[in-house]
């Protein structure tokens, strides 16, 4: 069962380590470097090569893995060099993710075959093992898993985008109510436009401005904003949080 620990009024993470996918660059960077200053120990898993040399720039005793989360055994790999540098794992950030614009009746199914193997199977996949150690291991561990307010809403030219993070949502469920008897929650992030380089490179400008003004928050997100609510729901201030999309979007999604 979810345990009570008490309401965390300082968030406390020190001393737990965590696994980030997509931990090189964006939302999962920005997580990594919130994580450091909580005192977390930081595994980065990213196709990045120079994964390792990002992890460490965080933190002198983090590490980077530069593997692909789509691939079985080299998920195995990144929690065996997790276990072994920390010697438990006790929060799961799936970050890595990819876009392809396209209007529905043109999108190819080679990029709807990626988009799903990337931001769905391997987010999955990632939860799976995780749940199954923590559950062999009797570890109250938490899986935080990036969705998307596209996962809610409909976006022109999104359409696998969409369907990659509405599926992680509805996973997301299932995985909170299956696991919640071994002390394990498993909640969603579901951000809007979020201004990582690749979040500028695709919304400065005119279209950008536009969708601000359709939001009440009339602007984008920082980075540092997803990263501060991931880590809440990692503590124990969320203890009774879990099966829960959290939507942070400056109320786009509330029209």
């Amino acid at each position: 069962m979810l345990k009570y620990y008490g309401a965390d009024a300082a968030y406390d993470l020190s001393g737990k380590t965590a696994i980030i996918t997509g931990g090189a660059a964006g939302i999962g960077h920005a997580t990594a470097e919130f994580f450091a200053k909580k005192g977390v120990h930081l595994v980065l898993a990213d196709l990045n090569p120079k994964v390792d040399e990002i992890a460490k720039a965080i933190a002198s005793d983090a590490i980077g893995v530069s593997k692909d989360a789509t691939k079985g055994e080299d998920r195995q790999a990144i929690l065996d060099a997790a276990l072994k540098a920390f010697g438990q794992v006790d929060i799961l950030v799936n970050c890595a993710g990819i876009v392809a614009l396209e209007k529905a009746e043109l999108i190819s199914e080679s990029d709807w075959d990626k988009t799903m193997n990337v931001n769905l199977k391997a987010t999955f996949m990632m939860a799976q093992m995780m749940g199954k150690y923590y559950i062999d291991h009797k570890v109250n561990g938490c899986i935080v898993n990036m969705a998307s307010q596209a996962g809610v809403i409909a976006l022109d030219k999104h359409v696998a985008y969409c369907a990659s993070k509405g599926a992680i949502i509805a996973m997301t469920k299932v995985m909170a109510m299956e696991w919640g008897q071994y002390g394990i929650r498993v909640n969603a992030v579901s951000p809007t436009v979020v201004l990582t380089e690749l979040g500028h490179k695709a919304w400065d400008g005119p279209v950008g401005d536009a969708f601000k003004e359709e939001m009440p928050s009339k602007r984008f997100a920082e980075p540092d904003e997803i990263a501060g609510t991931i880590a809440f729901l990692c503590s124990n201030a969320a203890g009774m949080i879990t099966g829960h999309n959290l939507l942070v979007d400056g109320g786009y999604t509330i029209k």
